[in-house]
């Protein structure tokens, strides 16, 4: 797509230059894609919640400024954020995994993709409905 704006409707979860894409869209668009999208800072800080991830996941809210590991107690586990934390330490994230439950539905499967931003906060990106292996839901 040289030379075009990159349209959100082109956007894949398991695109390998995914962050690169994510980063070139306006908020709407983010909004717009089929998959939730959340930016946190390194504290766990949420700095974009996609309209899509409120929706999806039953939430409903967009929690702007507060911090994610709060919110859902079992996202703060060594887990789900043990995990992330070591592999900031290690350098830039790139992470992924399958999780089962959401805030409005404990049996549903997630898959996560962790990915350091280039501004070096982290993106969550999450596809609903795969294959999982932990339990999780927002408070």
């Amino acid at each position: 797509m040289m030379g075009h704006t990159m349209q959100a409707g082109s956007i894949q979860f398991d695109a390998g230059n995914l962050v690169e894409q994510i980063e070139q869209l306006s908020q709407h668009e983010l909004d717009s894609l089929p998959f939730g999208v959340i930016l946190l800072d390194r504290d766990g800080t949420v700095k974009f919640y996609s309209q899509t991830e409120a929706l999806q996941s039953g939430y409903g809210e967009i929690p702007i400024g507060r911090n994610l590991f709060d919110i859902s107690p079992c996202m703060a586990s060594n887990d789900f954020r043990g995990r992330i934390k070591r592999a900031m330490d290690e350098g830039p994230v790139d992470l992924e995994f399958g999780w089962a439950g959401d805030f409005a539905d404990a049996s549903r499967d997630l898959r996560l993709r962790v990915v350091s931003s280039r501004d070096n906060d982290i993106w969550i990106f999450v596809d609903r409905d795969r294959m999982s292996s932990h339990s999780c839901a927002l408070s």
